[in-house]
């Protein structure tokens, strides 16, 4: 596109879009003839898919902003209305989180699918992610959405879509969605209702606070040991976000009473004061828990990101000090712990993604149980529980991803970072009522079923050259494999964009060496990055400390990780 057809194109944008400030954004910039900046903002549409939309906040289509999310929501009730025939009875669930816009896109929202006839059954104010989850199942609701960008940076902001199922959406759903809003028309000319129109029609419906009540009993009752601890020491933190009340009462009401949150970041803050990223597995998120623990000497430290639909554990070492678990070794624990300790009633059946551990396989098959590697996001995961329920009868029992995410049992189809807060506490007090410790507990696994130890790269290539340099990578392994990654053999190359164990085709390749390893690569589906996830598998030795194998597994993925890096160079990866 020309510098002409930019500017034409951007100026019947401002003139079409129904929000003065973003209006007066896009005229600044084409006053100032910004023309790499409008090329950014109008060189495509932010791309709706299985996550839905997540973008920066901002002006033009290629941006989160009320525009684009009036015409999506206009899309999503025409698929709706076409497709699921009942829809204008049984609604849809809007739920935000409190992030900057989040109120006026849930309610741009909200009156826009009541333009379209369908009730929105509104929560009044910020949720977590899990509990519009739960309301999409628990209201019978035709689809929820959620307004969120989890735990991406201040500037972002996003849109989750849900199916009625209360799971994510998978195809053809994403590109039927996605084809009914490009033909919707500009965004100034799309039907909305005001707040009170929809209130007098009956299509605006206020959530009521009972079915928060009701998702905490629920989650509750997810836990094994339930008995509580009242010498087990927590903090916890919010991180900014939506989780701290809801967190902070159900540790609470399950008995847990030396509960202390992070007290600066407990209360919601959209602007997150104390984090540039609020993602507790970035450098320096988790420096306020850590300072915490150590001032009141507590033995478990819980994390949610901000809209509490992931979660991350610190657990006391042997030593005293204090040890930040992977997302994998907290998947372990809980998938393990689930599996030998609750009581199912058909076939337990546990579910993880192609970049997670393989070690919650090899524990499933070893204790009988149903086993599924899915690709990545949890849209997949609650989905393949759903079939193999409806095809087999299992019984759902926990599925993860390393991205700390998890579910226990099916109080939601999706990640839910404070039910697993719950069911993590309730694996401690029960540690502890057998005289070790979440640490100890681990290290049993570890020495009945291996030690497996992994580690994740990101590199972020930002912008459109960004995306063109993920491509080549890409294309670069797939057209030229490696034979060795540090002196050791590929076993095996396999190309999930090709389908791969009757998966859907998905842009992901893993590289399988002869003596174990794995090395999987992934462009992120909701940032500008570029993912490789490592794992290398080592056995102890009979009466080897955990320590010393810990400690030579570890030096040996570093060098697998080096020797990884220094290929992916060579294919083009910016140094």
């Amino acid at each position: 596109m020309n510098d002409t057809g930019l500017r034409e194109r951007a100026e019947a944008w401002r003139q079409s879009d129904p929000d003065p400030a973003t209006a007066e954004e896009l005229a600044r910039l084409l006053a100032q003839g910004d023309m790499a900046e409008l090329a950014d903002r109008f060189s495509g549409d932010l791309e709706f898919g299985t996550a839905g939309l997540r973008g920066v906040l901002g002006a033009g289509p290629n941006r989160m902003n009320r525009a684009v999310v009036r015409r999506t929501s206009a899309g999503l009730a025409r698929y709706l209305k076409e497709h699921v025939p009942d829809a204008t009875t049984r609604g849809v669930v809007v739920g935000r989180d409190a992030r900057r816009l989040s109120a006026e896109l849930a309610e741009d929202t909200a009156t826009v699918l009541a333009a379209e006839g369908i009730p929105a059954h509104v929560f009044p104010l910020p949720v977590p992610t899990p509990l519009t989850a739960y309301a999409c199942l628990h209201l019978g609701a035709a689809a929820a959405i959620m307004v969120t960008a989890s735990h991406n940076p201040p500037e972002y902001n996003g849109y989750k879509v849900y199916w009625g199922n209360g799971a994510q959406i998978i195809p053809p759903h994403d590109t039927g969605i996605a084809a009914a809003i490009a033909t919707v028309e500009p965004a100034n000319r799309v039907p909305l209702l005001t707040v009170a129109q929809a209130r007098e029609k009956g299509l605006w419906r206020d959530i009521p606070d009972a079915l928060g009540e009701d998702y905490l009993l629920a989650i509750l009752g997810l836990r094994v040991y339930k008995r509580g601890s009242d010498t087990l020491s927590i903090v916890y933190t919010a991180m900014h976000g939506v989780g701290g009340v809801w967190a902070e009462r159900a540790l609470r009401e399950a008995g847990f009473p030396r509960f202390t949150p992070v007290a600066e970041q407990h209360m919601p803050d959209g602007r997150f004061p104390t984090v540039r990223f609020p993602n507790p597995e970035e450098p320096g998120a988790m420096d306020l828990s850590r300072a915490t623990a150590e001032r009141v000497k507590a033995d478990l430290v819980l994390a949610n990101d901000p809209d509490a639909d992931r979660l991350a554990v610190m657990a006391r070492e042997a030593g005293g000090g204090l040890r930040m678990l992977t997302g994998n070794e907290v998947g372990v624990l809980l998938g393990h712990y689930l599996l030998t300790q609750s009581t199912q009633r058909a076939r337990p059946h546990v579910v993880t993604t192609i970049v997670s551990s393989t070690q919650l396989g090899d524990i499933a098959r070893s204790l009988g149980a149903a086993y599924d590697e899915v690709l990545t996001g949890f849209k997949w995961i609650a989905n393949r529980a759903l079939e193999r329920e409806r095809t087999e009868g299992t019984q759902f029992v926990f599925g993860y991803e390393e991205a700390l995410g998890y579910t226990a049992g099916t109080v939601t189809r999706d990640k839910d970072g404070v039910g697993a807060a719950l069911v993590m506490a309730d694996l401690a007090a029960w540690c502890e009522s057998r005289g070790t410790t979440v640490l100890g507990y681990l290290e049993e696994i570890q020495r009945r079923h291996g030690l497996y130890v992994g580690a994740q790269r990101n590199v972020t290539l930002p912008g459109s050259a960004g995306a063109q340099a993920i491509r080549g990578i890409m294309d670069a392994f797939r057209a030229r494999p490696p034979s060795h990654i540090g002196g050791e053999a590929v076993r095996a190359v396999l190309d999930y964009q090709r389908g791969v164990q009757g998966l859907p085709p998905s842009n992901v390749l893993a590289l399988e060496l002869e003596g174990g390893g794995r090395v999987t690569l992934r462009p992120s589906g909701t940032e500008p990055k570029i993912k490789y996830y490592f794992e290398r598998k080592e056995t102890p030795a009979q009466g080897e400390p955990l320590a010393r194998a810990r400690e030579r597994a570890e030096t040996r993925l570093v060098a697998f990780i080096d020797a990884f890096i220094a290929l992916a160079r060579e294919r083009g990866q910016p140094t």
